[in-house]
């Protein structure tokens, strides 16, 4: 068979091979067209990029090594033969085992010398997805092959150790470059054409707020995704709830929230439109009206509204939980609710299955199904999870959404 053996890790540094990526990073977003960035789903556009530029890390896949014995023209010194003589050229037929070496990853990236490196690296051949090691015997057993092979492993296992920290390290600035260049361009060219991104809503918070509970009021392998399609519209700014306010109406629904949690004989028994209406006696008392003097609203039995010009700004989906179908289904009446981008929302489940852990690690796992669902953003804290998703129909109108879950235990 044909094989090169090569040295391993001997090629570009790290440093500059990551550099180029980075730059290369830097002029794809520059080449976009500008209603494409500006229309476009952020998060679904930069996960599309992060996808097509973060790296795999490297793995052996010990389980899968093969090997065959072969008799090849072995050049006598360019071995380690105890027949070869200083100043005599020429080959011999030996026996030669090649193991077949599969590894996880891109493995071209074995060639890139990682920042810590060696100045005697392994040699191998590279072919396909698999390393190629070739072992000469010189009428040597098995045992010296094998003796061999887990020399070179644990030589490859610590440059790809070296490699795969420098890889860790690069995805976590590539994710963050992608980012920062694409808001950095979107944000330009919103200067150049005197625009803003979005039209903050002017809720105002009140000065004086009556307390009516005592809870704390706010204080001021690898997937491959498809580029993000945009019809490429003139852009036109949408109205939206600014960052603290959104978090200001979420920490007044978790304190509301953890307090049926430390007081089941004060909440239990109760219906979501009673649960759903303490929320809102919280709330209300919290706002000024909007330009149009409407503030939260009621719709429906158990929506909790924030509405501006006739528009949902902040929509508050309450409901107990029955089962997984019936959650998701909760998503799809929530979105059907939407029609502003970067819309702030929130799902309100109360739970009353004595293992709560197991219904939370169940919605964590079902809301990434949903068909909508587009990234996890963090949690709050364990029961106050935060995600993208986009709007029904148009995936590049992304909205933020808060799942927000409570143990409401009944006491008899």
């Amino acid at each position: 068979m044909d094989y090169y053996v090569e040295t391993l890790f001997n090629s570009i540094s790290f440093f500059d091979y990551s550099r180029n990526l980075l730059k290369d990073v830097e002029h794809e977003i520059s080449i976009e067209e500008e209603n494409y960035i500006l229309n476009v789903g952020q998060e679904q556009y930069i996960e599309h990029l992060f996808d097509k530029f973060r790296l795999e890390p490297l793995k052996i896949l010990e389980e899968d090594i093969s090997q065959e014995v072969i008799e090849e023209s072995v050049s006598n010194q360019d071995t380690l033969s105890p027949l070869s003589l200083p100043g005599v050229f020429g080959t011999t037929k030996q026996e030669v085992v090649l193991f077949y070496i599969p590894v996880y990853g891109d493995i071209e990236l074995l060639k890139i010398q990682p920042s810590t490196y060696t100045f005697s690296p392994p040699r191998a051949a590279i072919k396909q997805n698999e390393l190629i090691y070739k072992v000469i015997l010189f009428n040597r057993g098995s045992e010296y092959a094998l003796q061999q092979l887990n020399i070179f492993k644990t030589d490859v296992n610590q440059m790809m150790n070296n490699l795969n920290k420098d890889i860790i390290e690069y995805n976590e600035k590539v994710v963050n470059k992608i980012r920062n260049v694409f808001l950095a361009r979107k944000n330009k060219i919103l200067e150049r054409h005197n625009l803003a991104a979005s039209l903050n809503i002017p809720f105002k918070k009140r000065e004086s707020v009556p307390k009516t509970f005592a809870i704390s009021t706010p204080k001021i392998k690898r997937k491959i995704t498809i580029k993000p399609q945009v019809e490429l519209q003139p852009f036109e700014p949408d109205p939206t709830l600014d960052e603290s306010t959104y978090y200001d109406i979420l920490k007044i629904i978790n304190d509301m929230g953890k307090a049926f949690e430390r007081n089941p004989s004060v909440y239990s028994n109760k219906g979501e439109e009673d649960l759903r209406d303490h929320f809102l006696m919280q709330l209300e008392p919290n706002y000024e009206g909007s330009a149009t003097g409407e503030t939260f609203n009621k719709k429906g039995k158990t929506d909790i509204l924030l509405r501006h010009a006739g528009n949902n700004a902040f929509v508050g989906e309450c409901k107990f939980w029955k089962g997984e179908k019936s959650f998701l289904s909760t998503i799809d009446q929530l979105l059907g609710y939407l029609t502003w981008r970067d819309s702030k929302t929130a799902v309100i489940m109360f739970v009353k299955n004595k293992d709560f852990t197991q219904t939370l690690n169940v919605a964590k796992s079902a809301i990434k199904n949903h068909k909508n669902y587009v990234r996890f953003n963090g949690e709050q804290d364990e029961t106050w999870l935060n995600y993208t998703f986009n709007l029904p129909g148009d995936p590049n109108k992304e909205i933020q959404l808060a799942l927000m879950m409570y143990h409401t235990v009944d006491v008899d």
